[in-house]
């Protein structure tokens, strides 16, 4: 497998960001993409992404043989509830493994979760997603969508090894449709993708990245 990048890393944090203001949409309302409710807020919010992100989406389901679809997960989310998940998934970490430093559980913890001060999904750049039938059911890909390192045993890696040929077939399909659409996969999970963001800064070797933190709800911004 080769290196990974994770969020963690400082050279992450030290991209700059030249914020394009592009506003949040609601997925819910543009005709022909899914969106699976098991991430669902009261408010929404999780099926909100940038403007831009919804073209991209359509051009990735597009491109998918055999009239798949694209099954969004979640897309922006709340830095009170990044914060929240991340802490929790930390102290979990750390109460299993009382000899590991606290840097040490926040990298580990990177693996799953972004740092919340430069998190993709809270500047709604990022979605998480998965392949379905043209009916909504899901594709074998090796792992469910947001399993971890510790509960898949590492299944949950982009390129890990022991899934199976379909799983494996599976994530290439969905990788080759959304990098082809200006995506870019955080590799330990194969289920994220981002555009504009400070990861995909750092991927695709852009001085900036495009988008920045995002209030919730959304503030109007004056005309």
């Amino acid at each position: 497998m080769p290196e990974i990048v994770l969020m963690s890393d400082p050279r992450v944090a030290a991209i700059p960001v030249e914020e394009r203001g592009e506003p949040l949409v609601d997925l819910r309302s543009v005709p022909g993409l899914l969106l699976d409710r098991r991430l669902a807020d009261p408010e929404g919010a999780y099926a909100h992404l940038r403007r831009g992100h919804v073209e991209r989406l359509l051009r990735a389901q597009g491109n998918l043989p055999g009239g798949l679809r694209l099954l969004i997960v979640e897309g922006y989310r709340p830095l009170a509830l990044q914060e929240r998940y991340f802490s929790a998934y930390a102290a979990k970490l750390s109460a299993a493994n009382p000899g590991w430093s606290q840097e040490h559980v926040y990298v580990q913890a990177s693996r799953s979760l972004s740092p919340p001060h430069i998190g993709p999904h809270v500047c709604g750049a990022a979605v998480d997603l998965t392949l379905c039938t043209p009916d909504g059911r899901e594709l074998d890909m090796g792992t469910e969508v947001n399993a971890s390192p510790e509960e898949s045993g590492g299944a949950c890696y982009t390129a890990a090894g022991g899934i199976s040929a379909e799983a494996r077939a599976n994530r290439e399909v969905l990788g080759g449709v959304l990098r082809e659409a200006g995506f870019v996969n955080y590799p330990t999970e194969w289920w994220h993708w981002s555009y504009g963001d400070r990861y995909w800064a750092l991927v695709t070797s852009a001085p900036a990245a495009l988008h920045g933190q995002l209030d919730w709800p959304p503030v109007a911004r004056a005309g």
